[in-house]
């Protein structure tokens, strides 16, 4: 099929086809530019799809923010007269651009918009910094408003069709201000298409607002969301929202995924029209205490094909029964736990993983739960959890740390993603033999293949790290994450690392950050000749935040 392509003439929708495989790894995108035209060409559109994130990937230093001037390029002479009242130097726009990039652009969040104009105009900025603080802050406002209304402009203008869009309102609310944040959802309500293709929503309610027409824009122009994540991380009451976000719920003829931060909004499947579309729920730090409508809510579900619970709270004998008097499979797929230990009984656990244990793949749990109940988790999810992908450990002491082991080994030909943090409160609770105990006894528990594995440990010793690397040394990992908290005079095991996975050839993408006594930390992807040093064995270096998977992001 392939030759056939090349010889019929189609090797640009070939090459097409080869580069998507490529489209979350930047490096060889960005390498592949310099190739020739045609994958220049191909290519391009891909990385500029979300430039906010994908600088996060490269040490670019003053010139991170660099794209901004790229779309500000198009702004008339009024526009750029203005900028350079502000003290912006416009002549750091290019005159002319090779392509049309503000048109290629598919994901966009207010917030990381917002703050990257932010710091692009702390790197440009040529007039002195207004002394008096108030004055400050409403001078910065608007030059970042009027920025940012000039972004969304451009792109308008450009004929965008986005499909993604990250609506966070307080951090904005404090970049660009209430005006400014008003205009903007004007300007989109006007401009249906700039936002009617859009697959994912996403709303982070993190302060109360009275202009609506934010959630309008969406209810009115957008019908094709698939995917609708609805946070509230300060537990706002946010019951004025419920009709708002009722028919945006309702607007939709092919919802499949929603998250829900906050209980309220569970009367909002009640009666929706989603009941044969909606496939994914993700329940996230709910409190169950009050909720009598679950098990209506999910029989009235026709085609839901998982459920998610990350860190909910009260999972007491009420919710339990309902999931348990369900007539339907309760297809619960993931399990992270965050729970006080005097709140969840464990033999309310043991009816619910009897129930379920089967369909979970992902599981986990936060440090709020007691030694007592880990030891019993483990034994549950051995007893009961056989096909676990995703398993995410916080938190040790030496009477729970082999019962872990055995949950590993006892699942680790489903294993994909691990991860194992022994974050402690107090510097005083660090058990500096942990580290020892988990290097000395993992690698040789660990699948044939790995995904992910991330060690997050205390004072990692060179012997040791080599003990791991040698019994691992069957197990291929694709993505290694390392952060070595520090509080002793430790080794450097920089060394160590490069010699066994440049060697053996066994990890693809490799990130490391060291925390030290004096609370700063570094990172390996900024120490540039380290990073071509492993690239020269084919072994990419990323940024350490950029590549940690959390539990919430992973299963989004």
């Amino acid at each position: 099929m392939a030759c056939s392509k090349v010889f019929s003439g189609d090797l640009p929708e070939l090459l097409n086809g080869i580069i998507q495989f490529f489209k979350n790894d930047y490096k060889t995108l960005r390498s592949c530019i310099l190739v020739n035209r045609l994958l220049c060409r191909l290519t391009i559109p891909l990385l500029w799809e979300n430039p906010f994130s994908v600088i996060d990937n490269f040490d670019l230093g003053r010139k991170k923010y660099q794209f901004i001037e790229i779309y500000l390029h198009e702004l008339n002479d009024d526009d750029k007269i203005k900028l350079k009242e502000y003290g912006i130097n416009c002549d750091l726009f290019p005159s002319n651009t090779l392509f049309n990039y503000p048109s290629f652009i598919k994901y966009f969040s207010t917030e990381v918009s917002s703050i990257s104009i932010d710091e692009w105009i702390e790197n440009n900025k040529t007039l002195p910094i207004i002394e008096n603080l108030t004055l400050q802050i409403e001078s910065s406002r608007e030059l970042i408003g009027f920025i940012f209304l000039k972004l969304i402009k451009i792109f308008i203008k450009n004929e965008v069709k986005l499909h993604t869009f990250n609506l966070e309102i307080s951090n904005t609310l404090n970049f660009i201000g209430i005006k400014n944040f008003n205009n903007t959802f004007e300007i989109i309500l006007k401009n249906p298409n700039f936002i009617y293709n859009i697959k994912i929503l996403k709303f982070h309610l993190n302060i109360i607002i009275s202009n609506l027409t934010c959630f309008k824009c969406f209810y009115i122009n957008c019908d094709l969301i698939s995917s609708f994540y609805i946070f509230n991380p300060l537990n706002q009451n946010i019951s004025s929202y419920d009709k708002n976000f009722s028919q945006i719920i309702n607007s939709q003829h092919n919802l499949k995924k929603i998250l829900f931060q906050d209980e309220y909004f569970l009367n909002n499947l009640k009666n929706s029209n989603c009941s044969n579309t909606l496939k994914v729920i993700i329940l996230y730090e709910i409190d169950f205490k009050n909720i009598v409508i679950f098990k209506e809510v999910f029989e009235n579900l026709n085609v839901l094909e998982s459920i998610h619970f990350l860190y909910c709270s009260s999972l007491n004998s009420g919710i339990i029964q309902q999931i348990i008097n369900l007539t339907k499979p309760f297809k619960l797929k993931s399990l992270f736990l965050n729970e006080q230990p005097d709140i969840l009984e464990i033999v309310l656990l043991q009816s619910l993983l009897r129930k379920t244990g089967d369909y979970i793949e992902n599981i986990g749990f936060k440090h709020l739960i007691s030694n007592k109940l880990r030891q019993q988790f483990f034994e549950l999810t051995k007893n009961y959890c056989k096909n676990i992908k995703f398993f995410d450990l916080l938190g040790f002491d030496n009477q729970n740390i082999y019962l872990a082991f055995d949950s590993i080994k006892n699942i680790r030909h489903n294993l994909n993603y691990l991860t194992i943090n022994l974050y402690k409160f107090y510097q005083f609770d660090w058990e500096f033999t942990l580290s020892s105990v988990i290097l000395f006894n993992l690698g040789q528990i660990l699948p044939y293949k790995l995904e992910y594995l991330s060690l997050s440990l205390d004072d990692i010793n060179i012997f040791d790290l080599e003990v791991f690397f040698k019994k691992s040394e069957n197990t291929f990992i694709n993505k290694l994450l390392i952060y070595n908290r520090l509080h002793l005079d430790s080794d450097d095991i920089l060394p160590c690392i490069k010699n066994y996975i440049m060697k053996e050839k066994k990890v693809r993408y490799f990130a490391m950050k060291s925390l030290y006594p004096d609370g700063k930390s570094k990172d390996l992807f900024s120490l540039k000749d380290e990073v071509k040093e492993f690239e020269f064995y084919n072994i990419i270096i990323q940024n350490y935040d950029s590549l940690n998977i959390r539990a919430r992001n992973f299963i989004m």
